[in-house]
């Protein structure tokens, strides 16, 4: 298990800098601001890898192409085709490039907040999620949105307000998961032979339906469900502990590390947390929120989870920068002390034997 830097949309030399600084070996990029209206091209990707490298950094993993790369794939639309022939494209050149990981979402209107306020710990900003607000008509226009197709530059979470995407569609459950295994069965072959792993994002906040588009990996039996449409090494989960815990807190993060790490369904982990699950949650400092921090990096361990952790969605402390450096520093920091001690541990006890 190792630590990495992540959610950045370019690789500039303050965040490799960063990422030396707090000695981690990686990092990953969100929704990266490469050239490309439908598709990423070879040479770009290669340009990014090698401009990580230069700061002796390993480029773990891409998450979340464009919106506009696959909405009508997500909806089943009149360009799913095309678009799709655009995302193999996009894989294949992944894999030319030597990234081995896409990460991914089943999310058209993308990720909602009702509220960005200073409640966290000692008056830090924090992100919170109220069904009922978000549901009323009279607040639509204080929704915050993470906008995956117009990328907030360097900030932290990419948190639009009144940003909430019009599909001018509506879809069902049977109707999304119809629109997913088509997706999966076409794609994750590719990757396959391409030597890249497919991650799928559970969906956040884990609601039934918003905008009239139904979420329907919503639950940890929906993941499950999604992993046995393609078995292979070519679909995992991007594992985001803080989404799973909205689910049902310690019991669902347990759950669902103890059913994919097994079978290596676990691309890599978003250490996050909240307190309280649907339909009301905020996020929250490490070690505050509804899991318990350590019992979870144990049970991944044992489990036999060996990639790559990183902190995500950070509360954003008193004079942090946009990207939140100082949220990152903490959380990662506080990542890097639990896993060396478990790795002590186990060191000491294999020693006593």
């Amino acid at each position: 298990m190792r630590i990495a830097l992540g959610q950045a949309a370019r690789p500039t030399e303050e965040y490799l800098r960063f990422a030396q600084q707090l000695g981690v070996g990686g990092v990953q990029f969100n929704t990266p601001l490469l050239p490309g209206d439908e598709r990423w091209e070879l040479a770009d990707l290669v340009e990014l890898r090698e401009k990580v490298e230069s700061f002796d950094l390993r480029l773990e993993a891409i998450e979340n192409l464009p919106n506009s790369f696959y909405d009508d794939a997500m909806v089943g639309g009149p360009r799913a085709g095309e678009q799709i022939d655009h995302v193999i494209a996009t894989v294949k050149n992944l894999g030319a490039a030597r990234i081995p990981i896409l990460g991914f979402h089943w999310l058209p209107n993308s990720v909602w907040r009702t509220a960005l306020s200073p409640t966290g710990r000692g008056g830090a900003t924090v992100s919170e999620f109220d069904l009922g607000r978000a549901l009323d008509p009279e607040h639509a226009d204080e929704i915050y949105v993470a906008r995956r197709d117009r990328r907030v530059e360097d900030k932290k979470d990419s948190w639009s307000r009144g940003a909430a995407y019009e599909l001018g569609v509506e879809r069902n459950d049977e109707q999304m998961w119809q629109s997913f295994e088509h997706f999966v069965r076409l794609v994750a072959p590719v990757a396959e032979q391409a030597g890249v792993k497919l991650a799928l994002h559970p969906d956040d906040p884990p609601v039934a339906t918003l905008g009239g588009i139904a979420r329907i990996f919503r639950s940890v039996e929906a993941l499950k469900r999604a992993m046995e449409i393609w078995p292979g090494p070519g679909l995992a989960v991007d594992l985001c502990l803080g989404t799973v815990s909205e689910m049902g807190g310690e019991e669902a993060v347990l759950e669902a590390v103890r059913y994919l790490a097994p079978r290596n369904k676990i691309a890599y982990v978003h250490l996050r947390d909240v307190k309280g699950s649907v339909p009301s949650f905020a996020e929250c400092f490490l070690g505050e929120g509804n899991y318990h921090p350590p019992t979870v990096l144990r049970e991944l361990r044992s489990a036999g989870f060996d990639g790559f952790v990183l902190d995500d969605h950070t509360p954003a402390l008193i004079g942090d920068s946009p990207y939140g450096h100082r949220g990152r520093a903490f959380a990662l920091g506080y990542i890097q002390g639990l896993i060396e001690m478990m790795e002590f541990d186990d060191a000491a006890r294999a020693d006593a034997v």
